[in-house]
């Protein structure tokens, strides 16, 4: 009898697996409220860097299993008109981060417990002690990001200059450093790289040269104009000022 009822028991399981597997499945399909950026805007640049290694944890970021910008559907609307702008003058955006998981923003408090993991420092955090990360406001438990409204982006002058590819264990140097000194990036120059833990990265630090500051303005204002607002410690941030989920945190993969 025993036999029989866990015999029963295994048929049900093997039964249900096929819908738990969907169901599973479900949880990590994109909301209808977002959009691939690429389907509106087909031509933008992306070098998404939390799906690879080049980015201060030195190594992909849970919930990145593709190299995809989503947004609301607002936010992305928003952007089109930003790309129009730009369009005239040849030039286009290229976009670092949109959507973020919060399993990603965990990756980040994760990491930033690690005080002795410092593989990225030399580029990304050169003057700044681990240990502070959370108390001056470079890592927090939530972010903007994975409310979908927020991107992380530059302009590339067209045709695009050549992008200087990271090679894993490459020797690393400062992000503040002078374009010509630090990782090879081929938008305009904003005064620093991105993701730099620096008070050069404030987007109105006065110390930077007049041409980047000219550079920020361009971002600046283009994405003013369109709704977005700038986070003032970090150049390349911008939150579409009227958010369609301004306390809602999500948390489906990217993929």
């Amino acid at each position: 009898m025993k036999f029989k009822s866990l015999w029963k028991l295994l048929c049900l399981a093997v039964l249900c697996l096929p819908l738990m597997a969907c169901a599973g499945a479900g949880a990590y399909q994109i909301p209808e409220a977002f959009v691939d950026i690429q389907q509106k805007i087909p031509d933008v640049l992306l070098d998404i860097r939390y799906y690879g290694e080049h980015n201060f944890l030195g190594e992909r970021v849970d919930g990145y299993r593709a190299p995809k910008c989503i947004l609301t559907k607002e936010a992305a609307e928003a952007l089109v008109k930003v790309q129009k702008d730009l369009a005239p003058y040849s030039m286009t955006l290229k976009i670092y981060d949109c959507y973020r998981p919060q399993r990603a923003v965990d990756h980040f408090v994760r990491w930033a417990k690690e005080i002795d993991n410092t593989k990225t420092m030399k580029e990304f955090y050169p003057t700044v002690d681990k240990r502070n990360l959370f108390k001056d406001g470079y890592i927090d438990s939530r972010s903007g990001h994975s409310r979908g409204s927020t991107v992380d982006l530059t302009i590339i002058p067209l045709p695009a200059p050549a992008q200087e590819s990271y090679i894993s264990g490459q020797k690393l140097s400062e992000c503040y450093l002078p374009a010509g000194q630090r990782f090879g990036d081929n938008s305009l120059d904003m005064g620093t790289g991105f993701d730099c833990f620096h008070e050069l990265s404030h987007t109105e630090n006065k110390n930077i040269w007049q041409q980047q500051k000219i550079n920020r303005l361009l971002l600046k204002s283009l994405m003013e104009k369109h709704g977005f607002r700038n986070y003032d410690k970090e150049w390349w941030h911008y939150t579409l000022k009227n958010e369609p989920f301004p306390e809602t945190y999500f948390n489906f993969v990217i993929e």
